[in-house]
């Protein structure tokens, strides 16, 4: 039964159905996770990311979290992080973001991120990076000054969003010219057209796409005893849990697997004038 109701959302947001209701679930879901995840070792709630040979520096406190780091790791390599400040879109647990506010010298780090719960969790997981704070908002309608910020991140996230173009022209909003936008997130095959109307009404100029379904299944494998671990010891929810974190046997790792579901990161940047 789980399966096939998973199979009916793919379906549905594929099709762009229920954009609204959908948000609302979201929201529901990453509260309720938030609430009975508690874990104090889990910064991370993304697939993760780890292609043959890219090696990077990380203390052994976050040597467990390589996997998902390596989606913030591509996202932030080769841009001018030092001194900037940065916004995390969707920004979760905050792993990610103090990743980046621990490693590369931003002047300032601020995640944002739909789900009270889940920001407080935030709070409380990152408490120890003072160069980070967490705030509640919709990517849609960002709570921030045009031009605030020089790089936006968004990691896996734009999946739940009822309105992507209108986050787009956001981004867009907040960045400071010559700014960058990084993004990562998985379509399915069919929605990549869409996918580019949608994230092209920000105005901002694509510099770059990658492909990273391969390193993402390896992440995924690599995580996944360590995940299905975690599972095994929630009392309800154990088979939707495992479609939801993509663990071997899911829907969706099949169709990462399979190239039915593309895992795609994207670079921006706002032209100067």
């Amino acid at each position: 039964m789980t399966s096939r109701a998973f199979v009916y959302i793919l379906r549905a947001v594929e099709r762009g159905a229920f954009p609204k209701s959908r948000k609302w679930a979201w929201k529901r879901l990453y509260n309720i996770l938030s609430r009975t995840w508690r874990d104090s070792d889990w910064r991370f709630m993304n697939y993760g990311y780890m292609p043959a040979g890219d090696a990077f520096a990380l203390t052994a406190e976050d040597e467990p979290e390589r996997a998902f780091i390596g989606l913030y790791h591509q996202a932030m390599a080769g841009l001018p992080v030092e001194g900037a400040r940065v916004l995390e879109v969707g920004s979760g647990r905050g792993g990610g973001a103090r990743y980046i506010a621990r490693y590369m010298a931003p002047a300032a780090v601020t995640g944002l991120d739909y789900s009270p719960e889940t920001v407080r969790r935030a709070r409380q997981l990152n408490a120890d990076t003072p160069n980070l704070t967490f705030e509640v908002g919709d990517a849609e309608a960002l709570p921030f000054a045009d031009a605030s910020f020089d790089i936006v991140v968004n990691i896996e996230s734009s999946h739940c969003y009822a309105n992507v173009p209108a986050f787009a022209r956001e981004v867009a909003r907040v960045l400071a010219p010559g700014g960058c936008f990084t993004w990562a997130d998985m379509r399915a095959s069919t929605m990549i057209e869409g996918l580019d109307r949608d994230l092209g009404a920000s105005g901002l100029v694509l510099e770059s796409e990658t492909n990273l379904s391969p390193g993402v299944v390896s992440a995924l494998d690599a995580v996944d005893e360590r995940k299905m671990s975690r599972i095994q010891k929630t009392a309800m929810m154990r088979r939707f849990l495992k479609e939801f974190s993509g663990a071997k046997g899911s829907i969706l790792y099949g169709t990462l697997k399979s190239g039915a579901v593309v895992y795609l990161a994207r670079r921006y940047h706002k032209p100067l004038a």
